[in-house]
């Protein structure tokens, strides 16, 4: 080990030009790697989130969350599926598993709020469906 130190030592030169030439074949390969400023990420979250002034959080459950759960879980790919209520509003999200294809996924879930959209009370407003997506 010793004799490695001693010729690092003696050969100073050839070090620090090696560790140079490291260095610069290093950022040469950094900046030659393709980056994408705005890569496309499919997060495999979808939500539906529905409006209706002055209806309590059960009422929101009962007549808003039942009606879309029911009409939604017929969907192919959903590994979880979280539902929240509460005054004035409720929402459904829905998590797919990974590898989904998100247009084809979103277009299922729209058609199934278009059929729930027939069991809303009157007053309630359209439901909205969202796709997360950064």
């Amino acid at each position: 080990m010793n004799g490695i130190i001693d010729a690092a030592i003696h050969r100073s030169r050839t070090v620090i030009s090696i560790l140079v030439l490291i260095l610069v074949a290093g950022f040469v390969a950094y900046s030659d790697i393709a980056k994408e400023a705005d890569p496309d990420i499919n997060i495999p979250i979808i939500y539906v989130s529905l409006t209706h002034e002055g209806i309590s959080p059960e009422d929101a459950e009962r007549l808003l969350v039942r009606p879309m759960e029911i009409e939604l879980r017929g969907i192919e790919g959903v590994k979880e599926m979280r539902s929240t209520a509460g005054e004035g509003f409720a929402s459904v999200l829905m998590e797919f598993e990974a590898g989904f294809d998100a247009d084809s996924a979103l277009d299922d879930v729209r058609e199934k709020v278009d059929i729930a959209k027939r069991e809303l009370p009157d007053e309630t407003d359209d439901p909205t469906v969202h796709e997360v997506n950064v």
